[in-house]
């Protein structure tokens, strides 16, 4: 319906509904896996096996949460200003009776590393050495035990102690640090600056400094090859035993009862076939994609990573990795040349065919930039003619479109601005009424999202707006009500980062869960 000109509408669209154990339906993951069990929930209970790698205490620490997990675990009573009915708090019955699966926690394949090897590691002057020295430290761990071992490991747990987190991201300071040498100089970017005795160093260790520094994305991109893992910070899981000189813990952490359910949300989601929740009433035969933009470090020619998260209606998502080029137009603009938009299409159509036996009948593209005419037209000619491509621009926005309820209240979730027949605000954060409660430090500011383009039949906005609303509610990193962004977008940096790594080449297509 073409809305008449210079009209603003605001609409609501309802809360988007989950599926959960026989097709049975929520609004919230953990009232549905509280009330019926995961969406592919099996009969008997699953023995997951789990491996463990960290500090002879930070593995303590995973042991002791092992445990705690298989039991109840309560929301803390509220403290002084709070309601006594927060919603979006919730007890978490125990691993076995919310998913079905279960571990033996001293029974997991622990693997120790001293932490003065780690705090050795960190201290090194150059960044780019310190982080890989600490992330090898991990990695060779796991590697000679695969060597070594036939059991195979569905999830590996990473437990880093906080020097790991402080001290191997970039930009770290390590300010107040006694730094000490390693085989390569502090400002060391390349064979032009290794030092006089470079005969005596394995010059492949020069590779380290085509990567960012970061430990987070290095573990991800090296296990994209081995199997899925989980990163918990040692503070997290024991925030008690870290505490500052007036006896507080040293960071805030969320209460142990959302810490449970998000991490056996991850453990489910990273060892099961099937996801733990999917969306309700999806029209059949619909595909999302979210494009993917990175550049590459240390690129002189400015070449950037492009890749595709396709997401179906069970919720799972599959990356797919495309051709490294000079895809970046603008400060903020990627566009791909013909031969690398169909071969990517290419790839994430074959991998929908391969599933279902044909094609799909949508295929919605959502990206943070334009689509020019090179590309647009690749991705039509590379589609099947039974798909209707559908090219839509998901973008954030700062405080300059705000919106309030009842004058100063935060505007409700699911709010629509409608600025015409193919632009809207939508607030994908606000107050929600099931919670009972606004969630978020400041008012909530919307999305901007256009409808660009599409090869046949352009959708009505608000299908657009509504398939996005139920795109917020499939992260399964973590078990919360919602998110700020559809799931096309929201991991896209984190995915590019991942794919920048050069221990990512070579992986072409991998499961989304080996990326959060």
């Amino acid at each position: 319906m073409k809305l008449p000109e210079k009209s603003l509408v605001v609409e609501h669209f309802n809360e988007p509904q989950l599926e959960f154990a026989g097709m049975q339906t929520s609004p919230h993951p953990k009232d549905g896996l509280f009330l019926y069990g995961p969406h592919a929930k099996a009969r008997k209970p699953r023995e997951i096996n789990l491996g463990v790698v960290g500090t002879p205490d930070g593995i303590s620490h995973f042991r002791d949460w092992g445990f705690r997990l298989h039991r109840q675990v309560s929301v803390p009573p509220p403290g002084k200003g709070e309601k006594a009915d927060r919603l979006h708090l919730a007890n978490f019955p125990g691993l076995e009776e919310i998913f079905g699966i279960s571990f033996d926690p001293d029974g997991c394949s622990a693997l120790s590393i001293p932490l003065p090897d780690i705090e050795h590691a960190t201290r090194l002057q150059n960044l780019n050495e310190a982080v890989d020295k600490v992330a090898r430290l991990y990695i060779d761990r796991v590697k000679k035990h695969l060597k070594n071992e036939e059991r195979s490991i569905d999830v590996w747990v990473l437990v880093l102690p906080e020097i790991v987190y402080d001290r191997c991201r970039p930009g770290s300071k390590r300010s107040g640090l006694v730094l000490e040498k390693g085989d390569f100089s502090r400002k060391q970017k390349g064979k032009a600056t290794l030092p006089l005795l470079a005969s005596v160093i394995d010059l492949q260790g020069e590779e380290i400094f085509d990567d960012v520094p970061d430990f987070h994305r290095r573990i991800k991109a090296e296990f994209l090859k081995i199997a899925p893992t989980q990163l918990l910070r040692e503070t997290t899981l024991a925030p008690e035993k870290f505490l500052n000189t007036a006896g507080y813990p040293v960071r805030k952490t969320q209460d142990a009862a959302t810490v449970a359910w998000n991490i056996g949300t991850g453990l489910y989601y990273k060892t099961q076939p099937k996801p733990p929740w999917r969306l309700a009433q999806v029209r059949p035969g619909v595909c999302y994609i979210g494009m993917v933009y990175k550049n590459l470090p240390s690129d002189p020619d400015g070449h950037a990573c492009c890749a595709a998260q396709m997401f179906l209606s069970e919720g799972d998502g599959v990356v797919f990795r495309g051709a490294n080029g000079p895809w970046k137009t603008g400060d903020y603009e990627y566009h791909l040349k013909r031969d690398a938009a169909k071969n990517l299409l290419n790839l994430v159509l074959s991998s929908y065919i391969e599933a279902h036996k044909s094609p799909p009948r949508e295929l919605f593209i959502h990206g943070q930039t334009y689509f020019n005419d090179e590309e647009w037209s690749a991705f039509v000619e590379a589609a099947p003619t039974e798909t209707n491509i559908v090219g839509v621009r998901i973008r954030t926005t700062g405080g300059e479109t705000k919106l309030f309820r009842d004058g100063d209240y935060p505007v409700i979730r699911g709010t629509a601005l409608l600025l015409d027949d193919k632009t809207a605000y939508l607030w994908t954060t606000g107050y929600v009424a099931e919670l009972d409660t606004y969630i978020g430090p400041e008012t909530p500011n919307p999305l901007h999202i256009t409808v660009m383009r599409s090869k046949a039949t352009r959708p009505d906005i608000r299908t657009v707006l509504s398939d996005i609303m139920g795109l917020t509610k499939i992260n399964y990193n973590c078990c919360n009500f919602n998110d700020g962004l559809p799931v096309t977008v929201r991991f896209a940096k984190m995915v590019g980062d991942v794919l920048t790594m050069g221990s990512a080449k070579g992986e072409e297509k991998q499961p989304f869960k080996f990326y959060v």
